[in-house]
C-alpha cells in the first residue's frame, strides 16, 4: 500500500486496496479518484500563471477498486480563463466526471481577506477512525486523523478535523495542494454529519472544492456540518483550512434514503 494509484501510461491507472471505501472493499472512497482527476487535470495543457480554483465532481456511480481510465480535456480556453472536464471510466462504464476551471492568478496587490476564526490547533494525538463495522482498512486507515471533538466520524456533528495522507495519491509523483485538497474534501460530509449514516441511508452524488489559495502543507482542516428537512435532500458545507487559515470551501448534496 505506497500508494493510492499507480500510474500505467496512455491515462490507464492501477487502483490499490489503499482506495476503498468504508460500506465495500471493492468499491472506492470518492477521495481518491477525485485527487486523481484534479491530477489529469493538472497535467492537461498546463499554463504559467494559471491555478486551478475550482473543481466540481459528480459521482455518477461507485467507483471499483480496479484499472480506471482518466480523460480530460480543455473546453473554453482565454487569456483569463480555462474551464476543464474530466471523466474516469471504468469497465467502459463512465463512474465519475469533473468540471474544472482554471483561471489567471490574482495580482500581487490583491488584498488578503478572509472571515472566520482559524481552525483550532492541530491537536498532539493521532484519534482511531471508528466507523462501526465499516471497512476500514483502505481509504480510512490510509489517511491520519485528528479529529477535535474526540469522537471520530460517529460522533454526530457539526465536525472539526485535521487530516493528512500517510501515502501518495500516484506512486512516484509529488502531491500537489489541489490533489490534497480534492483526496480530503470528499470525508467533509462524514465529518460533519448529523444524520445517522449507520441507520439511514445518506450518499453523496458530488464535491464541489473552491479554493481562493492553494493550501499550504500536509495537514488539512474540514469543519463541516450539515442542513438536511422532510421531503428534501441532505446538505453537507465545510471550510477547508490550513496550518495558516482558511483556503476554500467544499459543497456536497446529500440523498437520504431508507437503509
Amino acid at each position: 500500500m505506497d500508494a493510492f494509484y499507480r500510474d500505467l501510461g496512455n491515462g490507464r491507472f492501477e487502483s490499490s486496496t489503499a482506495t476503498a471505501g468504508p460500506w465495500n472493499p471493492e468499491l472506492q472512497h470518492a477521495g481518491p479518484p477525485s485527487g486523481l482527476l484534479g491530477a489529469v487535470v493538472q497535467r492537461t495543457a498546463p499554463r504559467e500563471g494559471f491555478r486551478v480554483a475550482r473543481v466540481t465532481l459528480e459521482v455518477v456511480r461507485p467507483v471499483p477498486v480496479a484499472e480506471l481510465e482518466v480523460r480530460v480535456a480543455v473546453r473554453h480556453s482565454s487569456a483569463r480563463t480555462e474551464l476543464l472536464d474530466g471523466e474516469i471510466t471504468a469497465g467502459g462504464r463512465t463512474v465519475m466526471l469533473a468540471r474544472a476551471w482554471r483561471l489567471l492568478e490574482s495580482p500581487a496587490d490583491t488584498p488578503v481577506i478572509g472571515h472566520g476564526p482559524a481552525a483550532t490547533p492541530l491537536p498532539p494525538v493521532e484519534t482511531p477512525p471508528p466507523f462501526g463495522d465499516a471497512h476500514t482498512a483502505g481509504y480510512l486507515s490510509a489517511m491520519e486523523w485528528r479529529f477535535l471533538s474526540g469522537g471520530g466520524f460517529t460522533e454526530a456533528g457539526p465536525g472539526e478535523a485535521w487530516g493528512r495522507q500517510r501515502i501518495p495519491l500516484i506512486a512516484e509523483v509529488d502531491d500537489t495542494p489541489l490533489t490534497r485538497a480534492l483526496t480530503i474534501a470528499d470525508t467533509n460530509w462524514a465529518v460533519g454529519s448529523e444524520l445517522d449514516f449507520v441507520r439511514r441511508m445518506v450518499i453523496n452524488t458530488d464535491v464541489t472544492v473552491a479554493l481562493h489559495r492553494d493550501p499550504v502543507g500536509e495537514w488539512l482542516c474540514l469543519r463541516s456540518e450539515t442542513a438536511a428537512a422532510p421531503g428534501g435532500s441532505g446538505l453537507a458545507s465545510g471550510r477547508l483550512d490550513d496550518v495558516e487559515g482558511s483556503c476554500g470551501r467544499i459543497l456536497q448534496t446529500l440523498f437520504v434514503g431508507v437503509r
